[in-house]
This record gives structure tokens, sequence and C-alpha cells, in this order.
């Protein structure tokens, strides 16, 4: 894949995917006229334009930019998933799968980001983008291995009414359903392990005790027989795969009604030059610049005053990209060691971030906070560890 160099063509290009792999970059020509504009009233870095962009995109009053920063964090979507699929040897999801189920979190990431924090969004989307892919894909792996009554057993009653819902059923159709599981789940006690994927199907006397139990507890909800009530956890179990799963559709395909053309040829042209003014004020810039370079002085000397094994563990797991048990057999610890190890090393990493955080900018922390920058912290890590090997 050619890597993008311009503003112009950073903000206006999207991945193009044959087969497996990215083949080209696509020019939007709306958002090529709309960067154009833009560049003739201001020059600056990528970094300085995806800031522009996220400000008018924080004020709601152009749709465009969202598109223009989803056009800007496409190779770093592209790069999470490329790594997160060399982790995983057995997934059905490609390249692009793994791809379009990222990109299409922009305005997730965008509505946690935090600018003011001194923070580059792309190695904030990276960290949101690479445990997007890594959960679905570890969902994926849960659904596709577990038979029909295993992942029933599993399924929470909130989720599989959410699936219910979402393939178009009534609610009175839903109801008899979630009656109908719930029997199931009090009454078919599995021989092994209900932990385990591969759970037979109830047998005969099962299903029949189970369809007693619903017809006595059902109210005015349509009676049923054994073999109804088999078929309706069938369907369950399908609609709780196709929800947790759903069927990908290419980021290409044309708007509805029409035979061709995308969403992103609706994007109106409305460069704002009054902002473009503001964002370029050099204290902001430097303010910025200065902000990230404390971060990575805080977090350096953390990181010195770690001891000798905790340095050792964060450089092999991040320099050397050893797994816990390689990590293990070469420390001649236990792997379970490693494990609360290498997470006591992050959090109180973590720890120095948000002192700092709260001490030098003056934040007030929340769950939703610490979460954003225990990724960033995970993203500075894998890059501050990458260039001490370089």
């Amino acid at each position: 894949m050619r890597s993008r160099q311009d503003p112009l063509e950073t903000f206006s290009t999207f991945l193009q995917f044959e087969g497996d792999r990215a083949s080209t970059w696509a020019t939007d020509a709306r958002l090529r006229r709309r960067m154009q504009k833009c560049l003739e009233s201001a020059s600056g870095s990528l970094n300085f334009w995806s800031l522009y962009w996220f400000k008018i995109w924080q004020e709601k009053s152009d749709r465009g930019a969202v598109d223009h920063l989803t056009a800007y964090l496409q190779e770093t979507c592209y790069w999470s998933a490329h790594k997160m699929l060399l982790n995983f040897a057995a997934v059905q999801y490609t390249l692009p799968d793994c791809f379009q189920v990222a990109i299409v979190k922009v305005e997730k990431i965008l509505q946690n980001f935090n600018a003011q924090q001194g923070f580059n969004l792309q190695n904030y989307a990276s960290a949101i983008f690479s445990s997007t892919i890594r959960d679905t894909l570890r969902q994926r792996q849960e659904v596709d291995i577990c038979t029909n009554w295993a992942l029933l057993r599993k399924v929470s009653q909130k989720r599989l009414v959410e699936s219910l819902e979402n393939a178009g059923l009534s609610a009175e159709t839903i109801a008899s359903y979630v009656l109908a599981w719930n029997c199931f789940k009090t009454l078919y006690v599995p021989t092994q392990a209900t932990g385990t994927r591969k759970l037979p199907r109830p047998d005969d006397q099962t299903w029949t005790t189970i369809a007693h139990q619903y017809n006595k507890n059902r109210e005015a909800l349509l009676e049923a027989t054994p073999t109804l009530i088999e078929k309706w956890l069938i369907t369950c179990a399908n609609a709780a795969r196709n929800y947790l799963n759903p069927t990908l559709v290419s980021i290409n395909t044309p708007k509805p009604g029409y035979d061709s053309g995308e969403l992103l040829d609706d994007v109106p042209e409305s460069p704002r030059e009054s902002l473009i003014a503001d964002l370029i004020a050099e204290e902001e810039i430097q303010e910025r610049q200065a902000q990230r370079s404390n971060l990575n002085q805080v977090l350096e000397t953390a990181i010195a005053q770690l001891d000798e094994e905790l340095r050792s563990i964060l450089r092999l797991y991040y320099a050397e990209n050893c797994t816990q048990q390689q990590m293990a057999t070469r420390l001649n610890i236990k792997q379970y060691t490693i494990s609360r190890r290498l997470t006591k090393a992050k959090e109180l990493l973590l720890k120095s971030l948000a002192t700092w955080s709260q001490e030098t900018l003056h934040i007030s922390l929340t769950p939703a906070l610490l979460q954003s920058m225990s990724a960033v912290l995970e993203d500075w890590l894998q890059t501050h560890y990458k260039n001490l090997e370089n």
C-alpha cells in the first residue's frame, strides 16, 4: 500500500481493496475541492488539519468534517487491522472485513477524543481501532465455535431481546421466545460443563418438560408444542449470531435507490477561513508541542523509576514482541506472574500520567477519561519502544 504524503490527498482519498489487499487510493472529488479551498487559505501539517476538521466536527455545523477525518484515519485503521489479524490465526474475517469493522467507529472515536490533552488523533484512534477489531474477532471466534444450545446459555436476556428486535420480530413474538428461552435455561441441565462451547441438543424428554413449563407460564401468549419451542430457540440462536456478527456490506456500495454514487457525494462545500485563522495561532501550536514533550518526559521518568524486573518485562513485551510465555522462560518466572507484573507496570505508568494531567492540565479524572488515557498509554509504549529499537 502506497502511503499518502500531502494534506490534499490525505484528507480526500479512501482505500480501495481488491480481494484481501489494499490496491489504490480513490479520490472523492468533493472532499478534494474542499481541501483545495482550505489550503489556499493556509498551510499546515497533517496534525494541524486533523485538529481543524476535529473542531469543525465538534461544532456540529458541517457533516463533511467527519468524512475528511475518516479519510485521514484510513492508513491508521489499515495498519491496526493488519496487526490484529496477525494475532488471530483462525478467523473468517479478512483484512477488508476488519478494516470496515473499525472504520465505522470514527465518530465514536471523535466523541471521546480530547485535543486539549495534547494527544495525537492518529495515535488515539489506533488504540481504539485495535481494541474494536480484537474484541470483534474474539467474539466471532466464540460465536462460530458455539453450538446453538451453548450460545443460548451464554447470551444475556438483554442481548437476546436486542437480537430479536434487530430481526424485526413483533413484541408479542419476542415475549414468547424470551419465555421459552428462560424455560430452556432453567430446565436444560447438560451433563457436561456448562462453560463448554459444544453443548448437545436437549433430549426429547427435556423438550417436553420445557414446553410444559412454558405453557404453564405463558398467560396470554401463544401455546407451543415441544417441536415449536425447539424451532423458536433455533430462531433465537440464529438471531443472536446475526446480531453479534452482522453481515458486512462493502463501503463502496452505492447509495440506496441509486446504481452509482456514495454517501460522500452529498458532502457540502463550506471551508471555514475564520477557524483556520484561529488554529494557526502560533501560541496554540507551541502549547500543544510543549504538552507532548512534557508527556514524553513524564512517562520516560516513570519508566526509569520502575524496578529492573518491570522494565525488563516492558522491554521484552513492547520492543521484542515476546509473548508472556516467552518472557516467563527468559526471566525464569511463572507465566501468571509475568501477567500480573505487566499489569502492575502499566498501572504505575497510568497513575503517573493521571497525576500529571491533574496537576499540569487541571483535568478532572473520570472513568471515561482514565479509559482514554489507558488507550493513549498503550499506543505510547508501542511507539516508545519501537523508537528505542530503531
